[in-house]
């Protein structure tokens, strides 16, 4: 499990530009206060984010892509550059000051780092899951405890570093062999929640944790399956060095499991997370961090491609949840087969299948007594994949954006836009990459309420079929909530490659209301 709430979608970078605007410094509106009355903007625009790509350099041998946008396009300057985790000789990877224009490049595996073991350090006896082992349901814990979860420092990684123009709608995601889309990169933060299979799916499953910072970061884990949470002896946390990496194999400790749950918090510093997937040799498929435990949460993106559609629920805390499951599909919403009312332990996570959702384009709606979070998964992927994964979402905020996307060639790209609430109507613009001429392919289509709509992407016209191209979706003044996810298909075979839910990229945050000099006096 993971969270991802609210700093997915206001980096803690931007917190800086939004105190800056507060005070008139962000966009060149100064306030103005004068007999009680005050004159301010209502937004600043974002001028610095950071993305952190854990994974990158770490996905197959020959090395991994990014692709990265700043969408829409916009005017003065700004830069994005892309360097490695670890600062090394020599300029950037790669570099970009254009707006509204693809660009990509590969990145190279280091040789491995000689393996070093995390040491557990004297502390406050906080409880953390990285050891120990687990019996029973409903959370009890076992009376014996095991040694740490085995955790390395490895080399790989990289970060892109975003300002002014070019941090406004920025998203940065990984490739497989600069084609097939990976993961996004994601901020750096200090709570993360991940649910998925456990290893009776995935034999390794692997938690990477990049500090992009100069400073060392102290990360705790905390682990839960469907037999409940895993207890073990006190630690401090993981110390993840500045400008480096760690990873930890959880396999060993959950053995058997169906469901894992991963609770990622830093006591200092920030990291950035991500959880790789493996049943067999090869990259496999990675979790896309899900939302923040709410009593109503919403996975989106599910296609209507065939095979199996499984979800996993995780419940923190100590009341068991009672979980009702609603489909919101392309024929409206409904509860579907196996989503009737559903108990799940406090502390542990569960799975539950739901075979009357293959072939048909969904989203899942979760409404639960207590606080949950929630992923889903379907048939796709490569061979060692277990398959491919969404994860609970928030709305859509101004815009959402997916870097990597084909069509042309072999592959195919599709939206899969749900309106859970009220009608929708969503422009969608797609950007071509490099310095091709072409101008953006916009248009405007409209989701019904209640309801989830399947959206083809076609190539960029004026480039090459089967170059990659990056979609940005906004949803216009007026619509309700909007959720989304980016599909992308083998056309010839109908199989599903890559599957990610659409998160915002946001050009503007709003500012607090300033009364009497002082924000959050307004009225």
């Amino acid at each position: 499990m993971n969270v991802r709430g609210t700093s997915r979608l206001i980096p803690a970078l931007v917190a800086v530009v939004v105190l800056a605007g507060v005070y008139g410094l962000a966009m060149g509106h100064p306030v103005a206060l004068s007999a009680g009355q005050s004159t301010q903007p209502k937004s600043a625009a974002v001028t610095a984010v950071e993305r952190a790509c854990p994974m990158l350099g770490q996905v197959t041998s020959g090395g991994a892509g990014l692709a990265m946008i700043a969408a829409p396009a916009g005017t003065g300057p700004g830069r994005a550059e892309l360097t490695r985790l670890t600062p090394g000789t020599g300029g950037p990877l790669k570099s970009a000051t254009q707006t509204g224009q693809l660009t990509g490049t590969t990145v190279r595996i280091a040789p491995p780092l000689p393996a070093a073991p995390h040491t557990p350090q004297p502390g406050t006896g906080g409880q953390q899951g990285s050891g120990g082992t687990q019996q029973g349901g409903s959370g009890q814990q076992a009376g014996t405890s095991s040694p740490p979860v085995p955790t390395s420092r490895v080399r790989g990684g990289a970060i892109v570093q975003a300002s002014g123009s070019m941090a406004r709608g920025l998203a940065a995601e990984q490739t497989f062999a600069g084609r097939i889309p990976a993961a996004p990169c994601e901020s750096p933060g200090t709570d993360f929640w991940f649910t998925g299979p456990g290893v009776r799916a995935a034999s390794r499953i692997q938690l990477f944790l990049a500090n992009p910072a100069d400073q060392a970061a102290d990360a705790n884990v905390e682990i839960a399956t469907d037999a409940g949470p895993l207890q073990g002896r006190s630690d401090t946390g993981i110390t993840v060095p500045p400008h480096g990496m760690v990873v930890q194999s959880l396999a060993g400790v959950i053995p058997g499991s169906r469901v894992v749950a991963l609770h990622v918090r830093t006591s200092v510093g920030q990291v950035a997370a991500a959880v790789q997937e493996i049943k067999g040799a090869g990259g496999g498929s990675w979790l896309p961090a899900a939302q923040m435990p709410a009593r109503r949460v919403l996975v989106p993106g599910l296609p209507a491609t065939s095979g199996s559609r499984q979800l996993f629920l995780a419940v923190p805390g100590e009341r068991d949840a009672h979980v009702t499951i609603s489909a919101v599909t392309s024929r409206g919403t409904y509860q579907p087969t196996g989503g009737g009312g559903i108990d799940v332990p406090a502390g542990s996570a569960i799975e539950v299948t739901l075979p009357s959702l293959g072939g048909i384009p969904a989203a899942i709606k979760l409404a639960s007594n207590v606080p949950l979070t929630a992923s889903a998964m379907i048939t796709g992927g490569s061979a060692s994949a277990p398959g491919l994964f969404t994860a609970a979402s928030p709305a859509i905020e101004e815009q959402g954006v997916v870097a990597a996307n084909m069509s042309g060639a072999g592959e195919s790209s599709q939206l899969i836009l749900t309106a859970p609430g009220g009608p929708v109507a969503v422009r969608i613009t797609e950007f071509a990459a490099g310095s091709h001429s072409a101008s953006p392919a916009s248009k405007v289509v409209k989701v019904k309420a209640h309801k989830s709509r399947v959206v083809p992407l076609p190539h960029v016209k004026g480039t090459q079929a089967g170059s990659s191209f990056s979609v940005a979706i906004a949803p216009l003044p007026g619509s309700g909530p909007l959720y989304a996810g980016r599909l992308v298909m083998d056309s010839q075979t109908a199989t599903a490659q890559a599957l990610q839910p659409v998160e915002s990229a946001l050009t503007s945050v709003p500012l607090p209301p300033v009364s009497n000099g002082l924000p959050g006096n307004g009225r």
